[in-house]
């Protein structure tokens, strides 16, 4: 059920017997040979499909994150965390006044982990809500399945791969794999800096893997977004709760 697919009186039929929404969260920043928007594309369509069988509105993904140090990649766009903050809390906000109270934050990148705090204060703030806040690619199992397959997968690796979704048509992936990037210093340097150490943009690992392979990763990362959105919550509160 993706918001863009409905009308504003399907929504208030929905909210008559349901009040979970998912709201995903990504970015816009360079991800070596593959697309720029992969964060927020993996973000909504994991979201879309965890939720189609539970029929659960799933709203577009807010593209835009903080993600700074990779300013000197062309065609990279970053907030600042302080107007993610405030994105964050008005689109909330929204959804509750309409009636939505269980929401899941679908996030599709790190570098907005800084605002899942917000959730807290929101939490505490708007009257029978409950906010969870889910690293999807990060999720126990699905991080687990990635490590198995490829200790060194990261950032821009075969696990943001996915044909049809975040692959560029035309576009040669290396065949051999990355060395991982040493963490800590990098962490140390400047955008300009961080593109000349990390250069194609990838932090390590194989840049693709088998058919079969990315079909167990899906599936999986999307079964562990369906828990969560499953539950457990809190006793349902009244969709109708102004």
């Amino acid at each position: 059920m993706r918001i863009k697919d409905c009308n504003w009186s399907m929504v208030e039929r929905y909210l008559r017997q349901d009040d979970r929404a998912v709201l995903p969260l990504g970015s816009v920043e360079q991800h070596a040979f593959l697309s720029l928007a992969v964060d927020a594309i993996l973000a909504e369509e994991v979201a879309a499909a965890a939720a189609e069988p539970l029929g659960v509105p799933v709203f577009p993904a807010q593209a835009y994150g903080v993600t700074p140090t990779y300013m000197a990649y062309p065609g990279t766009m970053s907030l600042r965390l302080e107007t993610l903050l405030q994105v964050l809390r008005d689109l909330i906000g929204s959804l509750h006044q309409h009636g939505f109270r269980r929401i899941v934050i679908v996030n599709g990148h790190g570098g907005n982990n800084g605002a899942a705090a917000l959730l807290q204060a929101l939490g505490a703030e708007l009257p029978g809500a409950q906010l969870k806040w889910h690293n999807w690619w990060a999720a126990p199992r699905t991080m687990a399945f990635v490590r198995a397959q490829d200790p060194q997968a990261s950032h821009a690796s075969w696990m943001e791969n996915f044909e049809g979704l975040t692959r560029l048509p035309g576009v040669a992936l290396p065949d051999a794999p990355k060395p991982l990037v040493d963490y800590a210093r990098m962490a140390l340097m400047d955008p300009v800096a961080k593109r000349a150490y990390l250069g194609d943009g990838c932090y390590g690992g194989h840049y693709q893997q088998p058919p079969a392979v990315m079909d167990q990763l899906w599936a999986i990362a999307v079964q562990e977004t369906r828990d969560i959105l499953d539950g457990p919550w809190l006793s349902t509160p009244s969709a109708s709760q102004g």
